[in-house]
């Protein structure tokens, strides 16, 4: 029997850029090394407003769903252990997100990237609520 380790690895500046990457190998320092680069070469920005989210989203990946919502100022990041790994290392600062589906970490990981890929900049939500009418 072949055993084989798999990582995910997240990187981010703490500022709003975040990545994260996936590696396998037979040995564990060799899959930390091949995530790091994964990771590096899969770097997103997320628009942030006063450390937290512009809007809610939901974020998903296989049977993983992450609900991602913002959070007044001293709150914190309440999150789960695979989805704060990722919100600390983009530079969210106060966050509610609730997951729903599997506990599969790489799965949960994959699916709050997903969320913060949809996330959208604070201007073209109001636009878009202006144009409906919501906003007065």
């Amino acid at each position: 029997r072949r055993f084989s380790f798999s990582v995910i690895v997240v990187v981010g500046d703490s500022k709003g850029l975040v990545g994260i990457g996936l590696g396998k190998a037979r040995e564990v320092p060799e899959a930390i090394r091949k995530a790091g680069e994964a990771a590096r070469k899969n770097i997103i920005r997320l628009p942030l407003l006063n450390g937290s989210f512009p809007h809610e989203v939901i974020g998903k990946f296989g049977a993983a769903s992450v609900l991602l919502m913002p959070a007044n100022e001293g709150t914190g990041i309440i999150a789960g252990g695979a989805c704060r790994s990722v919100l600390e290392m983009a530079g969210v600062k106060n966050a509610l997100t609730k997951c729903f589906g599997t506990s599969n970490p790489h799965n949960l990981v994959r699916a709050t990237l997903d969320g913060l890929k949809r996330m959208r900049q604070p201007e073209e939500v109001l636009r878009e609520r202006m144009s409906e009418g919501q906003v007065a």
